[in-house]
């Protein structure tokens, strides 16, 4: 499914984020030539958008361990068809991703679901690199 305003796939949430029921659908809208930075944008609401980011560039080592209602929740098994997503705070002296709550979609269904991994130390406000 393709929404007509963006012609990019619509993101349906399995599960609505946080303080945001309303907000089913979803695009990504990519905010630079490397891939790097996305808009995580509400189809129904466009002012409704979260800046998110692959982790890897940013924290090589970072690999949380998905459980499996996650992948019940998003109807996968395949853990190398997950794309992860850190929700990124730009800030004036500091940017910051969310290593805690990543968004997992399914590359296949276009599902996806934010994950509150409990029981690891991951930190809410990781620093970023200034070099990106």
């Amino acid at each position: 499914m393709t929404d007509t305003e963006f012609e990019l796939p619509v993101i349906d949430m399995a599960v609505p984020m946080p303080g945001f029921p309303a907000h089913r659908q979803f695009v990504l809208v990519r905010l630079n030539d490397d891939g790097l930075l996305y808009a995580f944008t509400s189809v129904d609401d466009p002012e409704l958008r979260f800046l998110v980011a692959p982790p890897e560039p940013f924290f090589p080592d970072y690999a949380p361990e998905i459980e499996s209602e996650v992948f019940a929740a998003l109807n996968t098994k395949d853990p190398d068809r997950l794309l992860l997503m850190v929700v990124i705070t730009a800030g004036v002296d500091e940017t910051t991703a969310n290593l805690l709550a990543p968004i997992v979609v399914d590359r296949d269904s276009h599902r996806a679901i934010q994950v509150v991994l409990t029981g690891s130390n991951l930190p809410v406000r990781a620093i970023m690199r200034k070099d990106y």
